[in-house]
């Protein structure tokens, strides 16, 4: 697999998708003792059937936080006990309110999430691959809501060794996660993550491959990712402080008790996570740690567990030094930012990996950012970004290079599984608007492709009946923004159609050009769907990333209206029939630019979104708040306390018309708290002037994902797009 500094670090994590963003708490400044206000403010009673007609109206406390000599009076941030009654009777108000609301919507409900599972393979699994004489693959069986991990030995042709069963893990549980599994060296003994509340909190078990029990030992409050030396009995992870942040790296022993494990690094800088990992030549342990701006790592011999670890190049936060790595041979191959905004690839020997024993392998060049390396015995294989597009780049040891082709131009292409470096092959994957995710082996000496699998899109789907084009949207300031936009082929691009712009922007995480067979059910029905790729994400390199940040982060926001003003410019929807969606950091972009220009959408699908930037950035007791210091700026800073105060939605609701707007969250949100969303909605509803619907749904058995089952997911799904269609007029399927 392809490894950036990033993706190492979310898969120690074991999370899948795209990015890691950090929990919100309660301010600690200077607060007045709370002062409850009339009894006609407290929230309709959740019990009565009536009030689920009427908005819930939740009670006012003041609570005044002063900093910088500047005074807020927060008067919901009573929400934040999440265990108080009355908080859960507010919650459970507001979705028997937005339930009401939606009620005429039952019907295009049922029949969206019919069709958006129906499109499912239901008996899928995914394209085997091989590593230490096993074959792996993941699968599901009709109507099961989880995967079913599995293995053969030495030959597909072989019986079948069922590791895991989530769904019979999942038995009992409303909300249920394997993750991380790891295989012993000697293929006995799996080692997995288990989260059964969907706070990212998991508790590590392990189970006897050969006889199927499960054994004694137990981890609790881990990442959920764990790390085998290579004596198949001591294992490596990391733990989460009070705040989630994973601070320190234990070594246990297979049979021993967890409570006495031994500590073998402490993280004690609180801008930082750390993570463990072993190099793709199983030769090292690694353990990382990582900041926004700045990593470092050490390593040890994985035959010696218990010997000393190496520091490999000190941090140095100051010069803000980015760097990941990997071995093979006699070397590392170390990716960095040194003296290289968009990344460059050196290598060192194993026995001198201080910075002064770089050489250079891969130049910096100012056009192409440097993402990710694979490395084989005869070939080093790049993903590099041009132009806000990912490409693959198979450059021999000895020999010419070249790029692997793609017939499309806005397209997505990556690394997938390739655990052997003895090989011509890589395992790749492929997808763009209207492409279902491919897999393929590219032979790198033949240039040939041979496709593996391609995601099966269940009923009439045809990439034929759809149309993916690539524009550019001239920002306010001159830069070319780029959006990439699907529609199907007969929809009108007269300004009749509805469109839904989605965005981010965030944390240097691009948005790719995505195939999702979900997303059909708007576009068959007459919608339009673009991705802005605005800055404060990576699309266009590295300087896209830092001029959408700390001081620069308003740039994020106006690109997204001005991608949306160019659309309307060139008719791809008009004024009234703009809608807007993103999530967590994407949330913030929501609630900023309804309040920028709450006139220019018609609705908005906020979901669990990053709206009370200032207090919680104000909250030096949360680890995850100070570790993104360098993502939005130190509010104790009064330049950035005021900057952050500029655009922090929560600060800036006014009494004004409102565009419709659907919010969500889940109660057990561990990155973006679920009072965030629920205060906002509160003061806004209190605020707004118009008639416009304003609904919060909060997921009560689940985190920031959402509901964990593949199905169970899309009944919010389909929610959400019911929400948009209804508002469109759009409820219809468009004929053929």
């Amino acid at each position: 697999m392809l490894l950036s500094l990033k993706s190492k670090w979310l898969l120690a994590q074991s999370i899948i998708v795209l990015l890691v963003f950090f929990a919100s708490c309660q301010s600690k400044e200077n607060h007045s003792n709370p002062k409850s206000v009339t009894s006609d403010q407290n929230i309709t009673n959740p019990m009565n059937p009536n009030t689920a007609t009427v908005p819930p109206k939740a009670k006012k406390v003041d609570h005044e936080m002063t900093k910088h000599g500047d005074v807020r009076n927060d008067t919901y941030y009573w929400l934040n006990q999440r265990e108080d009654p009355e908080v859960l009777a507010y919650l459970n108000a507001e979705n028997d309110y937005t339930k009401n609301q939606l009620k005429h919507t039952e019907g295009l409900q049922e029949e969206l999430y019919k069709e958006i599972v129906g499109r499912i393979k239901q008996d899928d699994s995914s394209v085997p691959y091989k590593k230490n004489g096993y074959f792996y693959l993941t699968r599901y069986e009709e109507g099961k809501e989880y995967p079913i991990y599995s293995r053969k030995k030495e030959s597909l042709e072989g019986a079948e060794e069922i590791m895991l069963n989530a769904n019979d893990l999942a038995e009992g549980h409303s909300y249920y996660t394997a993750a991380g599994l790891k295989v012993s060296p000697n293929n006995k003994i799996v080692a997995f993550g288990e989260d059964t509340l969907g706070r990212r909190i998991y508790t590590i078990k392990f189970k006897n491959l050969e006889t199927g029990e499960f054994l004694a030992d137990e981890i609790p409050n881990t990442t959920g990712s764990s790390t085998w030396a290579n004596d198949n009995k001591t294992v490596f992870y990391s733990v989460k402080d009070e705040s989630l942040r994973s601070y320190k790296i234990f070594k246990h022993q297979l049979g021993t008790d967890a409570a006495n494990d031994q500590l073998v690094y402490h993280e004690e800088d609180e801008t930082f996570n750390t993570f463990v990992y072993k190099t793709k030549s199983n030769q090292f342990l690694v353990i990382g740690s990582y900041q926004t701006l700045t990593a470092e790592y050490r390593f040890l011999d994985a035959n010696n567990p218990d010997g000393e670890w190496t520091l490999f190049e000190a941090r140095n936060k100051a010069e803000k030094l980015e760097y990941s790595i990997d071995h093979y041979g006699d070397k590392f191959y170390v990716l960095t930012n040194w003296e290289a905004q968009n990344f460059r690839l050196l290598s060192c020997p194993i026995t001198a990996t201080s910075r002064e024993n770089w050489t250079e392998v891969i130049p910096h060049r100012k056009d192409i950012l440097l993402e990710d390396m694979e490395i084989f015995k005869d070939y080093l294989v790049l993903s590099e970004r041009k132009n806000g597009i990912t490409a693959l780049r198979v450059r021999p040891w000895d020999g010419e290079e070249h790029y692997i082709k793609f017939s499309e131009e806005a397209c997505l292409a990556y690394g997938s599984v390739n655990f052997d470096f003895d090989t011509d092959l890589v395992r790749i994957g492929y997808q763009s608007m209207k492409t279902p995710n491919t897999i393929y082996d590219y032979d790198m000496k033949k240039k040939q492709l041979t496709l593996l699998k391609q995601d099966e899109v269940v009923g009439t789907f045809d990439p034929a009946n759809y149309e993916s084009v690539r524009l550019n949207a001239t920002a306010r300031d001159g830069v070319k923004v780029p959006i990439s936009i699907v529609y199907r082929k007969g929809v009108a691009i007269d300004g009749s159609a509805p469109l839904l712009l989605y965005g981010y922007g965030s944390y240097g995480n691009s948005m790719e050009p995505y195939f999702s067979s979900v997303r059909l059910s708007l576009l068959d029905r007459g919608f339009v769907y673009a991705i802005a790729h605005i800055r404060g994400g990576e699309e266009m390199g590295r300087h896209w990333y830092e001029d959408g940040k700390l001081l620069k982060k308003i740039n994020t926001f106006n690109d997204f209206i001005d991608c949306g003003e160019y659309l309307i410019d060139q008719k791809y929807t008009s004024k009234g029939q703009l809608y807007a969606m993103g999530g967590s950091a994407g949330g913030l972009l929501m609630g900023a630019i309804s309040n920028m220009r709450p006139d220019l959408w018609n609705g908005i699908v906020s979901a669990v979104p990053f709206v009370d930037v200032i207090t919680t950035m104000l909250d030096e007791t949360i680890p995850l708040t100070t570790g993104e210091y360098d993502e939005w700026g130190n509010p104790n800073d009064k330049e950035y306390y005021d900057y952050i105060k500029s655009y922090s939605p929560y600060d800036n609701l006014e009494a004004k018309n409102y565009p419709h707007m659907l919010v969500t969250t889940g109660l057990h949100d561990s990155q973006v708290q679920y009072f965030e969303p629920a205060k906002y909605v509160a003061r806004l509803r209190d605020l707004k002037t118009d008639q416009n619907k304003l609904l919060l749904h909060t997921n009560m058995d689940a985190g920031h994902g959402g509901s964990s089952g593949r199905f169970a997911r899309h009944k919010e799904t389909a929610m959400d797009y019911a929400f948009l269609l209804d508002l469109a007029g759009k409820g219809n399927l468009l004929k053929d």
